[in-house]
């Protein structure tokens, strides 16, 4: 059988059309900014500071959690936390009573009745092997967002790490916002989206767990926008968990533009990706990120204890 090569008479003079799906991600560069316009950088004096990635995460070293704060390492890791979302401390090893201690000096503790408790009923404890109910894995989303308040910050700490796998990441969602183009910003700034708690837990639990709280904890609205309290940044605060739709927007039209929200999270650019060991513990900003348990272990163990830190309604 002989092939017969058909070519063109000679170089195209148009190009022919090439069109991708609308409403989706795409390559190019991107506005990676850390801190807020005007921000006052300034050097740490109490501890180092370890830069993990561009705008998010960085290792703190040399600061005790173990013991109590004093007013002005209080201060200075506050300003880390701003400056960079989340904070890392390898080895801490604290008690569930210094993890709690540490995470009081931000606010009142949160509990969540909907998740396993560990030494008191503000430890939320995380024990996952062969047969364990997953949870929250394998999902960006922020946590407790279909709260009035939704969690300021939380304080989670590694005590049994699988043999490979079970890291965690988190995103930017300053920097996300920050990259939404033009029109896409139009349209959410001063929008307002409806979160709730059913969609999130409905993965791993079934409604006889989830009846009992269900007129306790009713749909909320919050800014698809939020601004934080404390920089006055802009951040985009929908998530794939708890967000159900856009208020005022008809529904196939709010279900595509969240659709393309909660992808931003998935921006390389805007993460930052920590491998635990025993003892290692992180502190975010729940206001300004969104993060991702990575369930990758198998039945292998994995043990976590998180305290979760009373917050504000955002604005």
């Amino acid at each position: 059988m002989s092939v017969t090569s058909v070519t063109s008479a000679g170089p195209s003079t148009v190009l022919r059309e090439a069109r991708i799906p609308g409403d989706g991600m795409y390559e190019g560069r991107r506005t990676l900014r850390r801190l807020p316009k005007g921000w006052e950088e300034r050097p740490y004096e109490l501890f180092e500071v370890v830069p993990q990635a561009r705008t998010i995460g960085a290792e703190i070293r040399g600061a005790d959690l173990s013991r109590p704060l004093p007013p002005a390492l209080r201060e200075e890791l506050n300003r880390a936390l701003l400056e960079w979302k989340v904070l890392f401390f390898r080895g801490a090893h604290l008690t569930s009573d210094q993890q709690r201690d540490f995470a009081g000096n931000w606010g009142a503790l949160e509990t969540n009745p909907l998740l396993a408790a560990g030494s008191s009923d503000d430890v939320v404890r995380f024990d996952k092997g062969d047969g364990a109910v997953p949870t929250y894995e394998n999902v960006w989303h922020t946590d407790v967002t279909f709260r009035e308040r939704p969690a300021l910050g939380a304080v989670l700490q590694l005590r049994e790490v699988p043999p490979f796998g079970g890291d965690t990441m988190w995103a930017d969602m300053a920097a996300a916002y920050d990259n939404l183009p033009r029109e896409v910003k139009e349209r959410v700034d001063g929008a307002l989206a409806v979160h709730d708690f059913i969609p999130g837990f409905a993965r791993f639990y079934g409604p006889e767990r989830l009846l009992p709280h269900q007129d306790l904890l009713p749909p909320v609205e919050h800014p698809v926008v939020r601004t934080h309290p404390e920089t006055g940044r802009r951040m985009l605060f929908v998530n794939a968990s708890f967000t159900t739709r856009i208020t005022g927007v008809d529904r196939d039209e709010s279900d595509r533009l969240l659709r393309f929200l909660f992808q931003q999270a998935h921006v390389p650019e805007y993460q930052v990706r920590w491998r635990w060991q025993p003892g290692d513990v992180a502190f975010w900003d729940n206001r300004a990120t969104q993060h991702y348990a990575v369930g990758d272990y198998g039945s292998e163990r994995r043990v976590a204890e998180r305290v979760a830190i009373e917050g504000d309604r955002p604005f």
